[in-house]
């Protein structure tokens, strides 16, 4: 007979505790619409409390802008009473913080209603929901993320951030220089212990390659069968590297468009698919003749102008759009090809997989991993099929079609009637309600730009 649930976590609880009796203090963290970690510290002490009760958190945490405040039209903040949920532990999440001076651990956290059901408006949720959809299909869905970074001067210059210093030559990056193995050795002792961190904290990042700007990196993840918990290690990853690179004395940013003129931060993902008896359904010596891969890639083309929001969902997000910076503005597909939106790398028959180049780093993994698994499920189900795959420069071929700002994206999620069947449309409306909240106080800025060109001009 098997041990209740909450009996697994207190053992996991008493097991790491009793391996680092050093630990003064325990994160409780959860990430909030935006993917950005919010929660309590609590002494190492309460953490037995913690796993049996849980935490409580109000529910508009996940009504929360850019800048942390409550958008009352979410209907989660005042119009409930500000009223708490109860949050509680992810198993296999707790984990030392290898970056802090006092022993620090960190503990994953989901919100339940007080019945103990999940809350809908935790993006872990809203991407489980659709998980649970490929499951009453007996199939599991694979995935990896690839996640771009900067690192960044703790000095701004007039508010704009500017490449650090290289700790071995005291210069700043000027040049592009991707795939460079010179810049990987001028940030190296932060580099290599952003891996040896991920590795302590059982993150499955396996490389850190150089990009194509100045202290432009990203850092690979290996594929998990579980599509949650490559969220959940996305989310840790970021946390982790910022706070790597800060006792470096070096700043980051995940921002999709830090510099004009220079690439953004892309968050790409690899999906494959595997049938009950754990075999790749998008394996093929010709993935053309592939029916699963490409009903697939169908569901993905007719549902990616309304997933935008969800991928790019901030105003700076479409600024990254461009094709000499490789960020596909079109639904397309092709084989081998970096050019286009869905990715098909053919180096393996049996390792075949969708590479989904779209989203920015700031979009939030669950939420991302949500809107691909739904197009994906999308096209398995209706049988959709794909358009034909694109040889060569796409953006001398195909007609830009996506939304190419944050108000269109919004507008088409609101109004696709697919993406409503696969993400409840309650959250959908939080989402909006949020995200045009945000837009409009961009909107009633004035920039330094518009005070350039009119105020003694016109």
């Amino acid at each position: 007979m098997s041990s209740p649930p909450r009996v697994v976590q207190l053992n996991e609880a008493n097991a790491f505790l009793k391996e680092h009796p050093e630990v003064q203090f325990v994160d409780l963290l959860i990430a909030d619409m935006n993917g950005v970690v919010r929660g309590k510290r609590i002494e190492c002490a309460s953490l037995h409390k913690v796993y049996e009760k849980g935490i409580n958190l109000p529910a508009s945490l996940f009504a929360l802008d850019i800048n942390g405040i409550t958008v009352e039209r979410s209907g989660l903040g005042l119009d409930i009473g500000d009223a708490d949920r109860i949050c509680l532990p992810i198993p296999n999440t707790l984990s030392k913080e290898p970056w802090q001076k006092r022993p620090t651990a960190q503990l994953l956290m989901t919100m339940h209603e007080r019945d103990g059901t999940p809350f809908f408006a935790d993006p872990r949720e809203v991407l489980r929901q659709v998980v649970d959809k490929f499951e009453k299909l007996e199939l599991t869905v694979c995935a990896a993320f690839e996640l771009e970074f900067y690192l960044i001067d703790q000095e701004n210059v007039n508010g704009r951030p500017q490449p650090p210093r290289s700790p071995i030559s005291g210069k700043r990056p000027v040049s592009t220089q991707v795939y460079l193995i010179d810049d990987l050795d001028e940030y190296v002792d932060c580099l290599q212990d952003i891996l040896e961190g991920a590795k302590e904290q059982g993150i499955p990042a396996d490389a850190i390659v150089k990009e194509s700007a100045p202290a432009q990196f990203e850092v690979n993840l290996h594929h998990v069968a579980d599509p949650i918990k490559a969220c959940d290690y996305a989310v840790l990853l970021k946390r982790l590297i910022k706070n790597i690179a800060y006792d470096h004395e070096m700043d980051t940013t995940f921002m999709a468009k830090p510099y004009p003129g220079q690439a953004g931060n892309g968050l790409h993902l690899h999906i494959s698919i595997l049938d009950r008896d754990g075999n790749n359904i998008f394996a093929s010596e010709d993935p053309l003749q592939n029916e699963a891969l490409r009903h697939a890639i169908g569901g993905l083309q007719e549902t990616m102008a309304a997933s935008m929001a969800f991928l790019c969902p901030n105003v700076n997000s479409y600024r990254r759009f461009g094709a000499q910076f490789y960020v596909p503005n079109a639904p397309c597909w092709g084989l081998d090809n970096r050019t286009v939106a869905l990715r098909i790398p053919t180096e393996s028959a049996d390792a075949l997989r969708i590479e989904h180049r779209v989203a920015g780093a700031d979009a939030n993994p669950y939420l991302m991993m949500a809107a691909v698994l739904a197009g994906i499920h999308h096209g398995l189900t209706n049988r959709i099929e794909a358009d034909e795959p694109i040889k060569g420069n796409s953006y001398e071929q195909v007609e830009a079609s996506l939304p190419t700002n944050l108000r269109d994206a919004l507008r088409t999620l609101d109004d696709s009637q697919i993406m409503a069947r696969y993400i409840n449309s309650d959250y959908i409306d939080i989402f909006v309600a949020c995200k045009e909240s945000e837009l409009a106080e961009f909107e009633h800025s004035i920039s330094d730009l518009e005070y350039n060109w009119y105020l003694h001009t016109v």
